[in-house]
């Protein structure tokens, strides 16, 4: 039985749902996709991607998961400030745990934590605009948006 879904998001495009109870700590999901080199990434995503949306997920070893190829639920994960879900990277792979129990129905959320070699002026901090609506929220997905 499916424990998660991605359907509409009231926070941003797409997200992904529990189906069932997910208790803490349980493994939900794998981040996939193809397995290549940042350089290699970011020029297909400058090609075909959107500008502020990407399904890139960084590796420990400086290479880069492409959620955009054989990518999988995962990669609709959205952000929130206050994420009931974390990121735990093994020998290479991405899976993604509950921090606390999750009712059916619920979003799941990670927190990015992104960074940019742009510089941070306006339009680029709109670009990683937070719309998670969270009483702690920090307003942007950006690690040092300050």
């Amino acid at each position: 039985m499916r424990r998660v879904i991605v359907r509409r998001s009231s926070v941003h495009g797409r997200g992904v749902f529990a189906v069932m109870p997910l208790a803490a700590g349980e493994r939900v999901l794998e981040y996939k996709g193809e397995i290549t080199s940042w350089r290699n990434a970011v020029r297909r995503h400058q090609r075909e991607g959107v500008e502020g949306h990407t399904f890139l997920f960084g590796l420990s070893d400086g290479r880069v998961i492409d959620g955009s190829r054989d990518g999988n639920s995962a990669r609709w994960l959205n952000h929130a400030c206050a994420p009931n879900c974390e990121t735990i990277e093994v020998a290479g792979r991405i899976f993604i745990h509950t921090l606390r129990a999750i009712e059916p129905g619920e979003e799941l959320f990670i927190e990015y934590l992104l960074a940019t070699d742009d510089p941070l002026d306006a339009d680029v901090r709109a670009q990683y605009a937070c719309r998670c609506t969270a009483t702690e929220c920090r307003h942007s997905m950006l690690a040092d948006a300050a």
